[in-house]
């Protein structure tokens, strides 16, 4: 009856049950902070066909090996869903570039030669380009951030009825002061 059928029903973000409400899953018109849930940076499909070839290029893996590897290598900015590593390996594999045999109950994957000379094109590999943007902004505070928040459910959970004030009052002022430090000149 008031506002979209879908904010009360479930019908967006949360998964399960719906839990989280609003077409940004409950967290505002901008989303979730820090690029989205576990704080990982979307990648086009290109970087992950590029990042596969590079892997490849240094042993065989599979495919969850890959995806461990591509966030180990990008100090968690970068972890490409399942749904984008074992598409693209089917992909790859198609167009003969990679190989996979089962090996201990897991497929494991290696170039082809024809791989092997694609992945030798490759100017640098991925997960570079990847850090090199992340060591920007948002990423700069995002375990910073995770931190207190950290430190918040602790003081909520075991915290005295004064500690609880005190945190809330330090929440406040830090609130604050970050407001008046983006209203600042940048060059002050």
């Amino acid at each position: 009856m008031f506002g979209h059928p879908m904010q009360f029903h479930g019908g967006w973000g949360g998964g399960r049950g719906g839990w989280q409400r609003g077409p940004r899953g409950g967290f505002g018109p901008w989303g979730p902070p820090f690029g989205g849930p576990g704080g990982g940076r979307r990648a086009r499909r290109g970087d992950v066909r590029a990042a596969i070839l590079a892997l490849l290029a240094e042993r065989p893996m599979h495919g969850y090996e890959m995806i461990q590897e591509l966030e180990a290598r990008t100090n968690g900015l970068w972890r490409p869903s399942a749904g984008s590593i074992y598409p693209t390996l089917q992909l790859l594999e198609d167009e003969g570039l990679v190989s996979s045999e089962e090996s201990e109950g897991k497929r494991r994957f290696s170039l082809t030669d024809a791989g092997r000379a694609s992945a030798e094109e490759l100017d640098r590999p991925p997960w570079e380009e990847v850090t090199d943007e992340g060591d920007g902004h948002a990423s700069s505070l995002r375990d910073p951030a995770f931190q207190l928040g950290a430190a918040i459910i602790q003081v909520v959970r075991t915290g005295s009825e004064d500690q609880v004030a005190k945190t809330r009052d330090i929440l406040n002022d830090a609130r604050r002061r970050i407001y008046t430090l983006l209203g600042e000149d940048d060059e002050a």
